[in-house]
């Protein structure tokens, strides 16, 4: 399922400070887009029925059955696109290895914004 790395593990502290989210689990939702593309949506959230229910690097990660597996084996990281551009980004096991990403994004819970450039 899907891991975060310790910088995207930071900023979703960072975040959850920031908001009052303290305590709360992140939503990681995905869905495919038109041109085969996984788009992400973030938010804190509480934990629901069915939930796959993860810990990485700290942080408690929610993912509804239909995004499961789209999120199979990625890595949810947190890094600078451009000088001053931080981006969460995905990033499938032959994606990193290639140096590659997919696309993201935040939704209520204020984490970040996302995607690549």
């Amino acid at each position: 399922m899907i891991t975060l790395t310790a910088g995207a593990a930071e900023q979703v502290r960072r975040a959850a400070t920031q908001t009052d989210a303290i305590g709360m689990g992140l939503r990681v939702a995905a869905k495919l887009g038109a041109d085969g593309s996984v788009d992400i949506g973030l938010g804190f959230d509480q934990v629901r029925d069915n939930d796959a229910e993860i810990l990485s690097e700290g942080v408690t990660l929610y993912v509804a059955p239909p995004s499961q597996a789209l999120l199979r084996g990625v890595v949810l990281d947190f890094v600078e696109i451009e000088p001053g551009d931080f981006r969460f980004i995905l990033a499938a096991p032959e994606q990193q290895a290639a140096g590659g990403c997919g696309s993201g994004g935040c939704g209520s819970g204020g984490c970040g914004s996302g995607g690549c450039a």
